[in-house]
């Protein structure tokens, strides 16, 4: 007789999230490679500049893939004019809603907080319900119970996975959760993680957001044509299976409910182009390790950190090929990971609470 596989509940409302505090992973103290304070202080410095430079970079690529594909409407060289644009659109909101979140692309609080709010739009991740989220994923990272934002369960429900190629699984429930906002609610789970505070802010920035929906199907319905739908909302559809990608790439396949980021993350190396959509975040073990660490900063802390870690994946196709292989036996085996051996330099891994290894910086 087939065995049957018990899932865990994934969401941060059932049992687990009690089963996670008994066991001392929430809110826990995580490892940290061993930084000289001085070099750390040189690392943590934010910059305007890189950042400036790169959202002009941004924009103007935007800008002209967009006119190439107005100038291709109607043909069949509008398919990959438009995939261009697309993942011009997503893949970089992802990345900057992420990085300007943490408030470490800029130096200036509200120039971070500027390209957050737009990013957010683009990449249709609710603005002030996502920093809260995006908090606990750094806190409680890949903690079963806890952590939101965690991609795939185990074993992983590929329907969902092949949905999110064209983003209609969390597409619409982010649409659901704007909606359910406008009438001054929230859903379950944003009530564990989004402080009372911030409620009213999350209300008005929905109710903002479905006027310029409002907008873009009024400018579809008057041109008898999506046309302007392709430029502004469809693209987080159709745009986001780089996106997809990169997300599998940081996390999956490694461990769950650990204390040490060199366990649960994947550093990869990859192109300049990559590099420049996805912001430096493919040194992921580095970023949770130090989040305070500015994008523009993350090779020079991996060169700092690398003889602590596992060897970085060559490439980003290495990458979400070992995460998609993992994935695929977890199928028969939920409790399949990846667990990488350390250099002979490194510091042992913490895996939990009993497990007091953990050494700061000098």
């Amino acid at each position: 007789m087939a065995n049957s596989t018990i899932r865990r509940d994934y969401s941060i409302t059932g049992p687990e999230k009690i089963m996670a505090r008994e066991k001392g992973l929430v809110q826990a103290e995580w490892y940290n490679s061993p930084i000289p304070r001085k070099r750390m202080k040189e690392l943590m410095k934010r910059k305007n500049g890189p950042a400036i430079r790169d959202t002009i970079i941004w924009f103007s690529l935007l800008i002209g893939a967009g006119i190439l594909a107005y100038m291709s409407w109607g043909t069949w060289l509008a398919v990959p004019a438009f995939l261009v644009y697309g993942i011009l659109y997503m893949a970089p909101a992802d990345s900057r809603w992420h990085e300007c979140g943490h408030g470490t692309a800029f130096k200036t609080p509200w120039m971070n907080e500027v390209v957050y709010q737009i990013a957010s739009f683009m990449a249709l991740r609710p603005a002030t319900p996502w920093r809260w989220s995006h908090a606990r994923h750094h806190t409680d990272t890949i903690i079963v119970g806890s952590d939101p934002e965690i991609i795939a369960p185990r074993p992983p429900v590929w329907k969902i996975l092949l949905m999110e190629l064209a983003h209609l699984y969390g597409g619409p429930q982010s649409l659901i959760r704007v909606i359910i906002h406008c009438f001054g609610k929230l859903d379950p789970e944003e009530n564990e993680y989004i402080p009372e505070s911030e409620r009213q802010k999350t209300y008005w920035e929905s109710r903002i957001w479905v006027l310029i929906f409002a907008a873009v199907i009024a400018a579809c319905i008057s041109m008898g044509s999506i046309l302007p739908a392709m430029f502004i909302i469809l693209p987080t559809f159709y745009g986001s299976m780089l996106t997809l990608c990169t997300g599998i790439s940081q996390h999956l396949g490694l461990k769950e409910d650990v204390l040490d980021h060199r366990l649960n993350s994947r550093t990869f190396y990859t192109n300049p182009v990559l590099r420049f959509l996805y912001w430096n975040m493919n040194y992921h073990i580095e970023h949770h390790m130090f989040p305070m660490v500015p994008y523009h900063a993350l090779p020079a802390l991996h060169e700092e950190m690398k003889a602590d870690c596992p060897q970085a994946n060559p490439s980003f196709w290495s990458a979400l090929t070992e995460a998609l292989g993992a994935m695929l036996k977890q199928r028969k085996d939920p409790d399949y990971v990846i667990i990488r051996p350390l250099p002979s330099s490194a510091n042992p891994y913490r895996f939990g609470p009993q497990d007091r290894r953990v050494l700061t910086s000098k």
